[in-house]
């Protein structure tokens, strides 16, 4: 049997189908303006129909989330703290919790409940996770400030470290890889972090965000891409 993993994005699903580790479909769809109202909801029962599973692992990198510290408790709060940074319908949306002890933090967010229901009925052995703390985990942090920035299709999150702990996480809808630019610039300077003396490292989707590498490159002086999504070697989803 194999092993499905899913990648939500706020516009879209990436998924991996894998036997023994070995990735035999990957594909990826995305909605459009003129896309139906159903379409992605429509996507994911045609892939959960594709076969059965011996395991899922959903990855959600919508954008509905909140950074606490590891060991809040006051999960009563999740919805209300979401609500700061994006509009939050609790009869939709599932609330989550994913923690990362290696650097100390937690998120809570959001999944839609019509797709995590589907999901969970099957009875499969899943394992929900959020992008950002799977996209944390992959990270190798030195004593030294740094900006990690992973990209996606029409769509970018980025942590801000300083000698490994977490200044700053942010997940961004963006249609112009110059809003990823200015959003970034205008950040590193609110947190006080100097171009001169912070370190750059992108991953995920860099060959399609091209012209973001580029114009950042004009800026910073020290920058890394340290993994490009070529086919079925998807740096997230392959992430354990």
């Amino acid at each position: 049997m194999e092993q499905l993993k899913l990648l939500f994005t706020k516009d879209g699903l990436q998924y991996q189908v894998l036997k023994n580790k070995t990735v035999s479909l990957e594909q990826s769809f995305f909605v459009t303006e003129e896309s139906p109202t159903t379409a992605l909801a429509d996507k994911t029962d045609e892939i959960l129909a594709l076969k059965t599973y011996k395991e899922i692992s959903v990855i959600s990198a919508l954008n509905h989330f909140t950074l606490m510290p590891e060991g809040f408790s006051q999960h009563d709060l999740g919805y209300d703290l979401i609500s700061y940074n994006a509009p939050v319908n609790k009869e939709e949306e599932e609330l989550m919790l994913s923690v990362n002890k290696k650097f100390g933090v937690q998120f809570y967010y959001t999944f839609p409940k019509s797709i995590y229901r589907k999901i969970k009925d099957l009875g499969t052995t899943t394992k929900f996770n959020f992008s950002g703390e799977q996209f944390l985990n992959s990270i190798t942090a030195k004593n030294q400030k740094e900006i990690h920035i992973n990209l996606y299709h029409h769509q970018c999150e980025f942590f801000a470290l300083d000698h490994k702990k977490v200044i700053l996480y942010n997940n961004l809808d963006v249609t112009s890889e110059v809003d990823f630019l200015y959003f970034i610039m205008f950040t590193l300077s609110k947190i006080g972090f100097g171009i001169t003396d912070t370190q750059f490292f992108v991953y995920g989707e860099t060959t399609e965000n091209e012209t973001f590498i580029s114009e950042l490159k004009k800026f910073v002086k020290n920058l890394k891409i340290v993994y490009d999504n070529i086919p079925k070697k998807n740096f997230l989803l392959n992430a354990r």
